[in-house]
């Protein structure tokens, strides 16, 4: 450790760090612009100049490292002089466009500019004016006259998404940020630029003009797409959702979101939105009210039980659902007699677990390994925010290793690809168990050739002590899921890896401590979609979508006597009995188990639209009408505490011991795989379809023309 002193006061900083890193540890605030906590150096802006003892010239504090017994002073008149003299220049070709600027009030030169500039300018010459782009749905660059070039967003590019879309051209007067020959910005991360771009330059385009930011109110909520979990500021005005940006979490999503997160609230003020109870008569759809549908409801199970019996009723729910919504429908289930719930609604294969399967470790420590091995994902687009840490570790020495079907572009080095159809998956993981097993001199867990590849991943494996291997979407949904989950847990034990699943959706891990699972004898999703009921509840799910069925779900439980949907939109309409407007997760309070375990509830940002009501009280109302017991729940406290009552109390994490990803299969190579079903970027859930901005980026256009063609196929 180095001893520095900071404006008078003693300060403590390991060797190499800056002089800013010594503020931000003493609580010094030094202004900047083109200083990011999250990127690379670049001291281009020149805001951070400090008084430095010995210093002929004010520094950099950015860039100037620290060094036993330096005195630095940033209040000083030498510092201040400095400051106020860049701010007059960064204002020169500055266009004073604030009242009609989306970042005024949160615009950091709007900021710094009151406390360093003057009060008048010294130019008279005209200001320059830099040409507006067209950089695609998402971000606008439509005033790039404001840019000060602290090339934030070139670095965010290159070192935190992967992919360096913007750069700077010419120099000078003449400098200017773009993208490459007129591209568009597709990175699944590219919300994260509108954040750390400290001027109005970047702004986003689905906000643009619709706001200002004195006017919203700020409200923190959990992301209910991917299983990041990721931390949100939700902003409102006049019980509207304008606008989501993150809310900085160091052990989950750090201070970035995925676009996703970002750009979803979009389907929530669609017109596609279901605001009032709906049924279907004579073919056609007609509005009612909740007495008369939830009557129709609970009468119609109760016909149905009688005539059929309770095993023919089950429900299909969605991992995207709050923890106290798939509690209260497997309670719901269960009240009736029908052990038929399930959520794994891509699932080829339906082994039942005896603990909920994980990440296997923590979020956190994704940035930090030495070795991983990725078995089924893509892994960019399934999970942005998880690629993004492998990045970091990536860029820090670790060895990335993949067995996919094909190979895609991770925006990272992988050092390590094994790209085999997925009918062969089992064969090649034991392959690379058997290479394991020769470099330990062990017996194989199963038959299997070492090649190249294999042996090359196995060393990797071997090496280091920070390491995992991760399965993803993919290799849940595939049909020898637990082979493959057999095969990684042998692999792990002799390398010392961490096992675990990506997992899909916000919900995954949650859907199983609330027990969306069928019983013994009940059916699971694949049975329940291909025929198996007489009547079907749809919570939060279109099985046309989100299922392995596809079209045939359609088909299959268009013949039931009683299908009922709840759902926020106009969803399943072609098949559905009754249509139940439930809230989003912006309108109702819950909780979501991100991947590693992590319980995280939220409150309503928002009132619920029209008549829509959260889906917790719907399914209770419904319990009561069908008089169930114990289902007098006042608050989704009530259901999480019920849920917890072994633990005395709702826990901040999942107990360890309701954990694990251990699994009692045998490995089998016998059984005929088709192409796992994976949810495209913005294909996951209901609100991601309908997000129309998302729909325009070149992800959504690249998922049509392949579902195009595979439908030509």
């Amino acid at each position: 450790m180095i001893e520095i002193e900071l404006d008078g006061k003693k300060v403590e900083i390991s060797e190499g760090s800056m002089v800013m890193h010594a503020a931000d540890k003493a609580g010094t605030y030094i202004p900047h612009f083109c200083y990011h906590k999250k990127l690379s150096i670049a001291a281009n802006c020149r805001m951070c100049l400090v008084d430095v003892e010995k210093m002929p010239k004010p520094m950099p504090a950015c860039a100037t490292p620290v060094t036993q017994g330096m005195i630095v002073r940033t209040k000083s008149d030498k510092a201040i002089k400095a400051q106020k003299s860049v701010m007059e220049f960064l204002l020169i070709n500055h266009p004073l466009d604030c009242p009609i600027c989306d970042q005024g009030g949160e615009c950091q030169l709007q900021d710094l500019a009151v406390g360093y500039g003057g009060s008048s300018s010294r130019y008279e010459e005209e200001k320059r004016v830099v040409f507006h782009k067209d950089v695609g749905p998402l971000i606008s660059m439509e005033e790039m006259s404001r840019c000060i070039h602290c090339t934030r967003c070139v670095r965010f590019g290159q070192e935190v998404a992967g992919v360096m879309e913007l750069g700077m051209s010419h120099r000078g007067e003449h400098a200017e940020i773009e993208t490459f020959i007129g591209q568009s910005i597709d990175s699944e991360l590219s919300g994260n630029m509108i954040d750390i771009c400290p001027v109005g330059a970047l702004t986003s385009k689905p906000f643009r003009y619709s706001a200002r930011t004195w006017e919203l109110s700020r409200r923190k909520s959990v992301s209910p797409h991917d299983s990041t979990g990721a931390n949100l500021i939700i902003q409102v005005k006049n019980n509207k959702v304008m606008r989501v940006v993150p809310l900085e979490n160091e052990d989950v999503n750090e201070c970035w979101i995925a676009d996703r997160d970002r750009y979803s609230y979009e389907a929530l003020n669609s017109d596609e939105r279901l605001t009032a109870p709906m049924l279907k008569q004579g073919g056609e759809w007609k509005t009612v009210d909740w007495q008369t549908a939830l009557e129709y409801v609970a009468n119609g199970l109760k016909q149905i039980k009688t005539n059929h019996g309770a095993m023919s009723i089950g429900a299909l729910v969605s991992p995207h659902s709050t923890l106290e919504e798939l509690h209260l429908a497997g309670s719901l289930m269960r009240g009736l007699g029908s052990e038929n719930i399930d959520y794994r609604l891509r699932n080829a294969e339906f082994e039942v677990a005896d603990k909920a399967r994980y990440l296997g470790t923590s979020i956190a420590s994704l940035s930090h390994l030495e070795s991983v091995l990725v078995v089924g994902s893509n892994l960019r687009k399934d999970h942005p925010l998880f690629a993004q840490r492998i990045r970091q570790a990536a860029k820090l020495g670790c060895q990335v290793s993949a067995l996919n079907a094909k190979s895609y572009d991770w925006a990272l080095p992988v050092a390590n690809a094994l790209n085999v159809p997925a009918n062969n998956w089992v064969q090649a993981l034991a392959d690379i168990a058997a290479a394991v097993a020769a470099e330990k001199g062990v017996a194989a867990p199963a038959a299997g050739s070492v090649n190249a590849v294999g042996q090359a991943i196995a060393r990797s494996l071997l090496s280091g002590d920070r390491k995992a291997i991760l399965l993803g979407n993919a290799a849940a949904h595939h049909a020898r899921a637990s082979s493959l989950l057999v095969l990684a847990n042998w692999i792990a034990v002799q390398t010392g890896a961490t096992v675990g699943y990506l997992t899909e959706a916000a919900n995954t891990v949650g859907a199983q401590v609330a027990g969306a699972l069928p019983g013994y004898d009940g059916l699971n999703a694949g049975q329940m979609l291909t025929g198996g009921l007489k009547a079907a509840l749809l919570l939060n799910t279109e099985p046309v979508f989100d299922s392995a069925a596809g079209e045939q779900a359609a088909l299959h439980l268009a013949k039931a006597d009683m299908v009922v949907t709840l759902s926020p939109f106009k969803a399943n309409m072609a098949f559905s009995d009754v249509l139940l407007p439930v809230a989003p997760f912006t309108e109702t309070a819950g909780t979501f188990v991100n991947a590693e375990g992590r319980v995280q509830s939220f409150h309503a940002v928002v009132r619920p639209a029209g008549e829509t009501r959260p889906a917790w009280k719907v399914i209770r109302v419904l319990a009561n009408l069908l008089g169930l017991p114990g289902f007098d729940f006042e608050s989704t406290q009530d259901v999480l505490l019920a849920m917890h009552q072994e633990e005395g109390g709702v826990p901040d994490f999942v107990p360890a011991a309701r954990l694990g990803n251990s699994s009692n299969a045998s490995i089998d190579f016998s059984v005929a795989v088709t192409e796992p079903v994976v949810a495209a970027i913005y294909q996951l859930d209901g609100t991601v379809r309908r997000a129309t901005s998302l729909q325009l980026t070149a992800d959504a256009r690249a998922d049509e023309s392949q579902s195009a063609q595979e439908a030509l196929a």
